[in-house]
């Protein structure tokens, strides 16, 4: 191995000790604790050494949010194995969904809430961004000829359920009815 692929492997290993130790701390006691000089702190870096990985903590919160889409898309995608139909498939993705948000509440909140400056839709979308929307479309596309549209709106009616399901704002115990309600409207007669 070359110093240039060691260097390499550090620099990623570094990054990744920044992004586990932000995570955990978001995790643990919310992202208004996730700072800089706390990272550097908890990883045994100099700021200037966490700095010249990332712009700043937006930057930080980033990556994460690129890691959480692709742990997303996995488990979108794992939910809809062995569903036998395509209501089934679409009910095992929405409930994956919502687990997601509900098991994760910093990962999501970094996701969808947080300054990430990310860009879905466009050219320059993440792989892992368009792998989650993809894992989406994919449950949603048997019954669909407008699958981007249809795609988006399931997502945008997960999305509020989870939000407001994780804010305490709707009734707990109706999720599958909520859910039921969502295919419905989805699947074309």
């Amino acid at each position: 191995m070359g110093i240039a692929e060691r260097k390499g492997r550090e620099r990623a290993e570094r990054e990744q000790r920044i992004t586990a130790a932000a995570r955990l701390i978001a995790e643990s006691e919310g992202w208004s604790a996730v700072t800089i000089r706390r990272l550097a702190e908890e990883i045994e870096y100099s700021q200037p050494v966490l700095y010249s990985h990332f712009e700043n903590r937006d930057a930080i919160v980033a990556a994460i949010a690129v890691q959480g889409f692709g742990e997303l898309a996995a488990a979108l995608r794992e939910a809809v194995l062995g569903s036998t139909n395509h209501w089934k498939a679409l009910e095992s993705v929405a409930m994956a969904y919502l687990a997601f948000a509900r098991e994760h509440p910093a990962l999501y909140e970094a996701m969808f809430t947080l300054p990430t400056g990310l860009r879905f839709a466009e050219a320059d979308t993440k792989p892992e961004l368009k792998d989650a929307f993809m894992a989406l479309a994919a449950a949603v596309g048997p019954a669909r000829a407008d699958v981007e549209v249809a795609t988006e709106t399931f997502w945008a009616a997960l999305h509020g359920l989870a939000d407001l399901e994780r804010s305490g704002r709707i009734r707990q115990g109706a999720r599958e009815a909520r859910v039921r309600l969502v295919i419905s409207c989805l699947i074309e007669p």
